[in-house]
């Protein structure tokens, strides 16, 4: 049940509005919430909503779940906007909500922007959700450990919602043009490679595709207004473009794109082939050591419509890969980058990935750590059974001791040079050798120092 204003007159929404899913079977994305048999599509098919945070970022359907929730379960639902209430509005919904109650009738309030609310707008809520008077929805794009009470935060349960992935958005274009063709007697033809890339170029947020159609829609209709002229007939208008029916048809092209995303149009599809490829150009550039090539496969990936996150994970993946101990320092700057481009964001964070991208490409080159832990892991996965040494095993309690646990065991500390001669891998791997540093940049010195530290062990 829900409250009849809830979705208004549709017939001057926007389209984003339009659009929106009445059921789950209609909604895109986020299937590890609601995929079959997952827990929160479980709770709504059930009818047993309890308090919750959905938590992500725009255009991903917070909002819309939300609704969805109103038509599924048989509550009494109240749409309630952060941003234009206080807490004289939130009192007068509790009290409603508390009246219903005691006429056996559950309510869902959601608050839109719920991190929106300061800690005594919060709070008004907090006795309501405690004994049950109300079911809260709060939508966030903060990290709700930071924006909800902690008291508030610990009654609900926080469902993450992901950006939805571009072939979902793909679907949802494709659905929204069929809808604006039956809607417009002139009819928008988009070859599948620009709803890709308007797909591509929305990262993640529905809403932004969507409003990015619906101008283009707008467009062709100025565009057929001018064509036809202010005395002809709609019966013989001019055609922009008319198909063998003599149906009016416009075709979208690349300026028109260019238009309303504000850029040109790359061949770079972030989920096929191309996106491959382009990753491993850049990534192939900078253990080349070849900055320019880097840079350029860089911008590449950021003009396409890449996510910079994508990009600053994966350098920050070859900073340890390719490079490793030969300077560690390539680590910091890349992990410095991720979090740059997390705070500010494209297109300001662009300078960031170009600086660890340079420095990872000038940097001295080392694969030890990666051939380390690749040889590591094959000898761990033959040798589960291994018992770990009794000199280094944990002792907490007296019948460990008696077993013989960390007996014998030599304290570093202890010793002036700092080290042991104590044997710390099982029996059946002693004298493997994982990490082989080689002669580039510090990893030079470690080598030294690596074999400075065998030669006093053997003494010991």
């Amino acid at each position: 049940m829900e409250q009849h204003t809830l979705f208004g007159d549709q017939a001057y929404a926007p389209l984003a509005s339009r659009m929106r899913p009445e059921t789950l079977d209609g909604y895109f994305g986020q299937r590890h919430l609601l995929g079959e048999g997952k827990a929160l599509r479980r709770l709504i098919e059930s009818d047993r909503i309890p308090s919750m945070i959905f938590w992500g970022p725009p255009g991903v359907g917070k909002t819309t779940l939300a609704r969805i929730i109103a038509k599924s379960t048989n509550s009494h639902f109240i749409d309630f906007s952060a941003v234009t209430s206080g807490i004289k509005e939130i009192r007068g919904v509790m009290e409603k909500a508390e009246s219903n109650r005691f006429l056996g009738q559950k309510t869902i309030v959601f608050v839109d922007e719920i991190h929106r609310f300061n800690k005594a707008q919060q709070d008004a809520f907090l006795p309501f959700v405690e004994k049950g008077s109300i079911i809260l929805i709060g939508a966030t794009t903060e990290n709700p450990s930071f924006e909800i009470n902690s008291a508030l935060l610990s009654r609900c349960r926080v469902f993450v919602l992901n950006p939805l992935l571009a072939d979902d958005i793909l679907e949802l274009l494709r659905n929204a043009l069929n809808v604006l063709n039956s809607e417009n007697e002139i009819k928008l033809i988009i070859d599948e490679k620009y709803l890709s890339m308007i797909a591509s170029f929305a990262n993640g947020d529905a809403r932004a595709a969507l409003n990015t159609l619906e101008m283009i829609s707008t467009n062709v209709e100025a565009i057929d207004a001018g064509n036809r002229g202010p005395e002809q007939d709609d019966d013989d208008r001019g055609d922009p473009g008319t198909d063998d029916a003599g149906t009016g048809t416009i075709f979208v092209d690349d300026q028109m794109i260019e238009q309303f995303i504000g850029r040109k149009f790359l061949l770079y599809d972030k989920s096929g082939e191309e996106h491959y490829n382009i990753i491993s150009a850049l990534h192939k550039s900078m253990r080349n050591s070849d900055p320019q090539a880097a840079v350029y496969w860089l911008a590449r990936m950021l003009e396409g419509g890449e996510d910079p996150l994508y990009v600053a994970r994966r350098v920050v993946r070859f900073a340890s890969e390719d490079i490793g101990m030969a300077d560690s320092q390539a680590l910091q700057v890349a992990v410095a980058a991720y979090q740059a481009c997390h705070f500010i964001g494209m297109p300001e964070c662009s300078v960031h990935l170009t600086h660890a991208v340079v420095y990872c490409a000038l940097a001295p080159k080392s694969n030890a750590l990666d051939a380390a832990y690749r040889s590591a892991s094959r000898d761990a996965q033959d040798t589960m059974a291994e018992p770990v040494p009794l000199v280094i095993r944990n002792a907490p309690t007296r019948l460990m001791k008696d077993l013989g646990y960390g007996s014998g065991y030599q304290y570093a500390h202890d010793y002036e040079e700092k080290l042991t001669n104590m044997r710390c891998l099982p029996d059946g791997l002693t004298g493997h050798v994982y990490y082989r540093p080689t002669d580039q940049g510090r990893e030079a010195r470690i080598r030294e120092w690596m074999t400075k530290i065998e030669e006093l062990r053997k003494k010991l």
